[in-house]
């Protein structure tokens, strides 16, 4: 097969059908319009182009992205619709050491956000931007989070020089002239603006990916803007992914009565038919995908998804809390995603997926490690190399991705765009030791506790090293857009509904003294799911320990778990959790006196009833 040669480059002409700047007789329109004026004088692109959002000029750009090597065709009976960019070797994934709450006061910021005073950064990124997109086009991207006009909606505008983040944005978001048009009708809007800060001078060719060795994500949470320079990668250029629908969510959800919070969102239904709504808190990379497509494996339930990522909680006029997943698509990790270990997110990648970073195959698809049991004899990985099993190197990147639309998922909810009123929440992440496989919470108060105290070992989609254990409190550590006391203040407020949902935690990372994960995972893990809803129900019997009320029992019909591992899996040692207490009480202590009496109380409670777990 012939592939077209990454390193070329063409000149694009195609998307230069598309792209007129519409026009609104609306003062608010006029102040969009400046804003995009101003920028452009201050970036200098070649040309200003309007997304309109339809499927002829989504074309178009993916033709033009091909002929200029930034994407390689995949084979189009074997993967239809579907392209694989690779990124710069120094381009990788989510920058948290480059990321900045720029805050008016520090203290907004918290001592977990990277501060960045707002004037200085202004004039710094002003600076950088100052001729940025020379030699470039530069797209106005309108975009809805949830759908247009839909009552928990947020709308934006991303200003990009990356045809790459435009094609991903138009994935994971609804964009369009029907966003213009409420913009200009009023509606109000975040402003995001993005540069991979490569400007072409007419001497140098393009790359297949511009990027910038200098690297700045910027919120400017008192004004709700947002500016990207120097990445092109995954959410530092899609801005209405992790800066909008979280950091700057989150501020939006503190002033007026909401939360923005790192959840999946799921309907499970139960063999009585009887429907429940759970969104689960997990960091990246450590099983959220997996959960929001659980195909279970006990018989008679059901899983709908309806997010993988992100969810809007508000409350309802029932006083229950109602989610809404604002995204339209997901934007998944690659490696580890199977037939063995989620066949549904498999059976969603069947075409018009934009991977990036994953290795090519000699016959134009794509394979990353835990796609298949077996590898194939020969790869291109994701640096465009040649592979074979015995390199000795991974062919995708730890941290490769898909981009795909929500809906053609096989699980996808008939409603999924629609608001859900919530019953349970989870919260999780990748522990190798002491924290069960599942416990629920006292009480609301005792869950917003569980959520604060969240710690994971680290993945590859974030800057550090692997393995090493991290707080990651509600899993929103480094997503949270204020300061985090305030925000578990913000989250101890909302259980004042009448009928707030209830509150697990759940691990299905333990492993056993010999290093062996002691839970078999995946679709067994609807198990864990049956028990949540029986909880519900009050259908299910629960045990009293320290730290939570334990399942005391099962559902293990089918599967082998032998009685020392769900021993070890609900061990509870004294010792391990009071040494968490002490790091807790550290953590805490960070945060200074603002951190809510509540969590403090709770964290005593802890303390007395491990010091006397009989009573």
């Amino acid at each position: 097969m012939v592939l077209i040669d990454t390193a070329q480059t063409l000149s694009t002409t195609r998307i230069d059908a598309y792209g007129v700047t519409p026009t609104h007789a609306t003062a608010a329109f006029a102040e969009l319009l400046n804003w995009v004026e101003e920028t452009a004088d201050l970036t200098r692109p070649d040309r200003i182009h309007w997304v309109e959002g339809s499927d002829v000029e989504r074309e178009a750009l993916l033709a033009d992205m091909v002929d200029s090597g930034a994407l390689i065709k995949l084979d189009e009976t074997l993967r239809p619709g579907s392209y694989l960019a690779r990124s710069d070797e120094r381009d990788v994934a989510r920058l948290e050491s480059r990321t900045f709450i720029a805050s008016n006061s520090r203290d907004d910021a918290g001592p977990t956000n990277n501060w960045a005073d707002p004037a200085e950064m202004r004039g710094r990124l002003t600076a950088l931007f100052d001729g940025s997109m020379e030699g470039r086009t530069m797209y106005v991207v309108p975009f809805s989070m949830g759908k247009v006009g839909g009552p928990l909606s947020q709308i934006g505008v991303q200003i990009t020089d990356s045809p790459y983040a435009v094609a991903s944005i138009s994935i994971m978001t609804r964009v369009g002239a029907e966003v213009t048009e409420l913009i200009a009708g009023g509606s109000p809007w975040v402003r995001t603006i993005h540069s991979v800060g490569a400007p072409l001078d007419g001497s140098t060719p393009d790359v297949a990916w511009p990027s910038n060795d200098d690297k700045y994500i910027v919120h400017f949470p008192d004004t709700l803007e947002v500016m990207s320079f120097g990445s092109g990668y995954g959410g530092n250029a899609i801005l209405a992914k992790k800066c909008f629908a979280l950091r700057i969510a989150s501020v939006q959800g503190r002033n007026d009565g909401w939360m923005a919070e790192h959840m999946l969102l799921i309907r499970v239904v139960s063999p009585e038919g009887r429907a429940y709504h759970v969104a689960a808190a997990f960091p990246s990379a450590c099983g959220k995908t997996n959960l929001a497509m659980l195909r279970p494996t006990v018989p008679g339930w059901r899983v709908e998804t309806l997010g993988d990522d992100i969810a809007w909680i508000r409350p309802g006029s029932d006083g229950r809390l109602y989610a809404i997943n604002p995204e339209a698509g997901f934007f998944g990790v690659a490696p580890g995603t199977g037939v063995s270990t989620n066949i549904t997110a498999v059976e969603t990648l069947h075409r018009d997926v934009i991977f990036t970073n994953v290795a090519l195959t000699d016959d134009g698809d794509v394979w990353w490690e835990g796609l298949t049991d077996e590898a194939p004899e020969h790869l291109i990985d994701w640096r465009g190399d040649d592979w074979t099993p015995d390199s000795g190197r991974p062919a995708a990147h730890p941290n490769s991705r898909f981009t795909v639309s929500a809906a053609q998922s096989p699980s996808i909810a008939p409603d999924w765009e629609e608001a859900v009123p919530l019953d349970a929440i989870l919260f999780g992440g990748r522990r190798a030791s002491n924290v069960p496989l599942v416990v629920e919470a006292f009480d609301w108060g005792h869950g917003v506790f569980m959520g604060s105290t969240i710690s994971s070992e680290r993945t590859a989609a974030a800057e550090g090293t692997v393995g090493e254990l991290r707080r990651d409190p509600f899993a929103m550590m480094p997503f949270c857009g204020y300061n985090m006391a305030d925000y578990f203040a913000h989250w101890v407020e909302m259980g004042e509904v009448a009928s707030p949902p209830a509150i697990f935690q759940v691990n299905w990372f333990r492993k056993g003294t010999d290093g062996r994960f002691l839970w078999p995972g995946f679709g067994e893990n609807s198990r864990v799911i049956e028990w949540v809803v029986r909880r519900i129900e009050g259908a299910a019997p629960a045990v009293d320990s320290p730290i939570g009320r334990l399942p005391e029992e099962l559902n293990l019909d089918g599967i082998d778990v032998p009685q020392a591992d769900l021993d070890e899996l609900f061990a509870i040692d004294a010792e391990g959790w009071l040494a968490e207490a002490d790091m807790t009480e550290a953590f805490y202590d960070t945060f200074g006196d603002r951190i809510p009496d509540a969590l403090r109380e709770q964290l005593a409670a802890l303390r007395a009833r491990l010091a006397s777990p009989a009573s």
